[in-house]
């Protein structure tokens, strides 16, 4: 009778570890999807901050030009 609890447990043991095993697996992939989804967000934003950036720039110069012109010529 305690052969046959012992093996019970036993299996119940390694089918845990097995599900944990699945799990991992299942929580390492959607991390690596949710990285790769991320990484284009990320390039989306830096793009469009950059975008920005130099379109204040040019509006920048463009000012100062306007400015020199104005006042210094």
């Amino acid at each position: 009778m305690a052969a046959i609890h012992r093996e019970a447990i036993q299996k119940q043991i390694q089918q845990d570890w097995a599900n944990r095993e699945y799990i991992e697996v299942i929580t390492g992939s959607i991390k690596k999807i949710t990285d790769f989804l991320n990484s284009f967000g990320n390039l989306s934003l830096n793009y469009r901050i950059t975008l920005l950036c130099r379109k204040s720039a040019i509006k920048l110069i463009s000012d100062l030009i306007s400015f020199f012109v104005r006042y210094v010529l």
